[in-house]
């Protein structure tokens, strides 16, 4: 079993490493990332992974079902419903940036941008349609535009997270930067995303099971219980390299961007569910 399973880590981890003498396509990262996942929890329903550990917790699902009936974001769904109408000073409002239905626009994020070759996310797209605008920017990790993310999230819920797959250089040098970062060893304790949340999913850390990376950019922003407010999904970047005493990079950081479009490629597939409720 031990040698089985040593091989099997071996497989992907060779299959998803960022600098390999035959690097894999984007798509066959994903079928092997996602292979891997619905191999190791054979139980859990592809579609399911976008509800973290409680995809494979019945324990943690139990007491998570019961918050959802009282979600603790829904103040931060209103709170951003009403930024999103509030004009700004010179009379436009994010309508005027984000045009058309506002359903459809959680689905369009992260994607490469070719034009200023980078990858835009929503709270840079939010903070940037205030800039534009002669206002000053939201603070990036909580907060407002925690909010205003919270309520595009809610609005887009069930739509199919379908981002475009890297085809030019520019492209895969984005992606192959959110790839290595996702496995580089990093901190004191010398630890990578994927050593958490793909080797050891499932596995307990202390008294909580870790989460399977598949489906982690799905639900957020976020109301975690430890933090007592909302979060975006780079807050939570931020918190997980300070855990494996990393110094943390800042939010919307190339780092954090290329993360962000790696593991939502990697989630293709799946549907958008956020905001959502975590430990």
């Amino acid at each position: 079993m031990k040698i089985t399973m040593t091989a099997t880590i071996a497989a992907l981890a060779f299959s998803l490493m960022p600098f390999t003498a035959t690097q894999a396509s984007p798509a066959d990262d994903v079928k092997a990332f996602q292979g891997y996942f619905t191999k190791k929890f054979k139980d859990t329903k592809f579609d399911d992974y976008i509800n973290g550990i409680y995809a494979i917790d019945a324990a943690s699902r139990k007491q998570w079902v019961e918050i959802e009936e009282f979600p603790p974001y829904e103040l931060a769904v209103e709170n951003g419903e009403e930024l999103w109408n509030k004009p700004f000073a010179n009379g436009k409002g994010f309508k005027d940036c984000f045009k058309g239905d506002v359903s459809a626009i959680r689905a369009k994020y992260p994607h490469y941008d070719d034009k200023t070759d980078t990858i835009v996310t929503l709270e840079g797209d939010i903070n940037k349609c205030r800039t534009d605008n002669g206002e000053k920017p939201f603070k990036w990790k909580k907060g407002k535009i925690a909010d205003v993310s919270a309520y595009i999230a809610y609005q887009g819920r069930g739509k199919t997270i379908a981002v475009k797959m890297p085809s030019s250089d520019k492209e895969l040098a984005w992606y192959n930067k959110g790839k290595n970062f996702f496995y580089a060893k990093r901190g004191q304790l010398n630890m990578a995303c994927a050593d958490c949340h793909v080797y050891n999913s499932g596995n307990f850390i202390r008294a909580d099971r870790l989460s399977p990376a598949l489906g982690h950019p799905s639900h957020f922003p976020v109301y975690r219980s430890k933090w007592g407010s909302m979060g975006t999904l780079h807050r939570r970047y931020s918190g997980c390299n300070k855990n494996v005493r990393a110094k943390p990079f800042k939010a919307q950081s190339d780092e954090y961007k290329a993360l962000e479009y790696f593991q939502a490629i990697m989630s293709n597939g799946l549907k958008w569910n956020g905001p959502g409720a975590r430990k």
